[in-house]
């Protein structure tokens, strides 16, 4: 039988009878696809806001946190008035996440009347300022943020209302 096998063989080659081809190459067809998602919305919804005080003879510091605690150091006094932390509603596409970044040094506020001025730095959020710290769960999520108000004594920053503007940014990672 080993014989047949083998005249077999010699045969095919001597009429050239082809051998199998092997190859070295496939093609196929893939797919691609792509998803638009909603943009990424962000709504001012209350404003900063320290409150009313009297800074005294040194003045000092108000801290006023995400959750809207007020403290104060200093010889400041504080009033009556209202106070805020600053909130924002996000929107954007549901379950997604996206960064918070606070700016990255004080902001001016500066009196009307007088262009005295004050800081605010030491910036904080809730939830915190990062990579991927906030979820937009049903597609919207609320932030707050707080800081910290730098007041002089009451030449360095006389009686009057003092305002200015900062910058957050909130992005899909």
């Amino acid at each position: 039988m080993n014989k047949l096998i083998l005249l077999f063989l010699a045969v095919a080659l001597f009429i050239g009878i082809p051998a199998p081809k092997a190859t070295a190459q496939a093609s196929v067809t893939a797919q691609a696809f792509a998803e638009v998602i909603a943009v990424i919305t962000a709504t001012e919804t209350s404003q900063l806001n320290f409150g009313r005080f009297s800074p005294e003879e040194q003045g000092g510091q108000i801290h006023l946190s995400p959750q809207g605690v007020l403290n104060a150091t200093g010889t400041l006094a504080l009033s009556n008035g209202s106070h805020h932390q600053a909130s924002f509603y996000i929107t954007g596409q549901t379950d997604a996440t996206f960064s918070i970044t606070l700016p990255p040094g004080p902001a001016i506020l500066t009196n009307i009347a007088s262009a005295k001025t004050m800081t605010v730095s030491a910036w904080e959020s809730e939830p915190p300022a990062g990579i991927g710290t906030g979820v937009l769960g049903g597609g919207s999520l609320a932030v707050n943020i707080g800081a910290t108000l730098t007041v002089g004594s009451m030449n360095d920053n006389p009686v009057g209302l003092y305002a200015g503007t900062y910058s957050i940014t909130f992005a899909y990672n």
